[in-house]
């Protein structure tokens, strides 16, 4: 049984509809990856699975309980991060990372003080000096010490450097290993290959794909780059090449993986001196759902 359940989500500010039938799954031990662009609904799902708002139509459960109704109970054993963190001005960092401990009961100092030499912060500044990524740290440190069932994190990475977004993965890879659950709202495509096992992407208020990564690569191209002995002829009567570039007998291009065999036997009869061969990205399948098509972020007032 998943830990959670979203079936027939909607969501209608006025006549403007951010979510439109959204369904989604979380089983335990699972990294699910939830993306889109600005505005196509990630974080007004996200506020009504933690209760915040509540649907126009559809239902949701967390360990079998509705998120609206049961909403005090279920923050228990839920730690969330936003996108963008407001914090206490006067209190330092340190107060405010113990505050949201307390209200969770049972803090785990060894935990804290580990998580802040990790993420090489100073809890002893007062919230109002810290930087967007400090502020991020700050929710970082107190979700990730303490003892949740499920993570709830909508681009928590927002403002942090690349090093510290390893440091980010690493805490997700060790949620993880420990048997819980997480659900990341990423735009940081390569962030969601490496951690999520599975993933969901919404455009338009509306799940348009959903599967594990090997699934979803299907609907996507490999990138090749190839050299040959003698020039290329004929490729133009094959169906599936995209993005192709020419240079003498260099070649590089994209290709639908149910044409590769073919064009791979046509190409070898030229005398093939080198051929690489990258795997598609979620990077390819984002730009394939979303390439030609106007993108805005109005709408929904700060849905990501």
């Amino acid at each position: 049984m998943p830990i959670l359940k979203a079936t027939g989500l909607t969501k209608r500010f006025g006549k403007f509809t951010a979510l439109d039938g959204v369904d989604m799954e979380l089983n335990k031990g699972e990294v699910y990856g939830f993306i889109g662009p600005n505005g196509a609904g990630k974080s007004t799902t996200i506020r009504i699975l933690l209760g915040m708002l509540k649907a126009t139509a559809g239902e949701a459960q967390i360990f079998g309980k509705d998120v609206w109704k049961d909403a005090v109970e279920l923050h228990k054993q839920i730690a969330y991060v936003p996108g963008d963190v407001n914090l206490w001005p006067n209190l330092t960092g340190g107060e405010v990372i113990d505050l949201f401990m307390k209200m969770r009961g049972a803090p785990n100092q060894g935990r804290r003080e580990e998580l802040i030499e990790r993420f090489k912060f100073d809890p002893t500044k007062k919230s109002r000096t810290y930087s967007k990524g400090n502020r991020q740290k700050v929710a970082l440190i107190a979700a990730f010490a303490s003892d949740a069932d499920l993570y709830i994190l909508d681009e928590p990475t927002s403002g942090l450097d690349p090093l510290m977004e390893r440091i980010f993965q690493d805490c997700v890879q060790e949620a993880k290993d420990a048997g819980k659950s997480v659900l990341l709202s990423s735009h940081i495509l390569s962030e969601v290959e490496r951690l999520c096992d599975r993933v969901g992407i919404i455009r338009q208020g509306q799940i348009i794909e959903r599967g594990t990564l090997d699934e979803l690569r299907h609907l996507t191209r490999t990138n090749l780059t190839i050299q040959t002995k003698e020039t290329i002829t004929n490729l133009d009567e094959f169906v599936g090449i995209h993005n192709l570039e020419k240079e003498g007998h260099n070649l590089s291009f994209q290709v639908d993986t149910e044409e590769m065999d073919a064009i791979i036997r046509h190409i070898s009869q030229f005398g093939i001196i080198k051929l690489e061969s990258a795997p598609p990205t979620l990077e390819d399948l984002f730009m394939r759902h979303y390439q030609g098509e106007e993108q805005t972020s109005s709408g929904t007032g700060g849905s990501r």
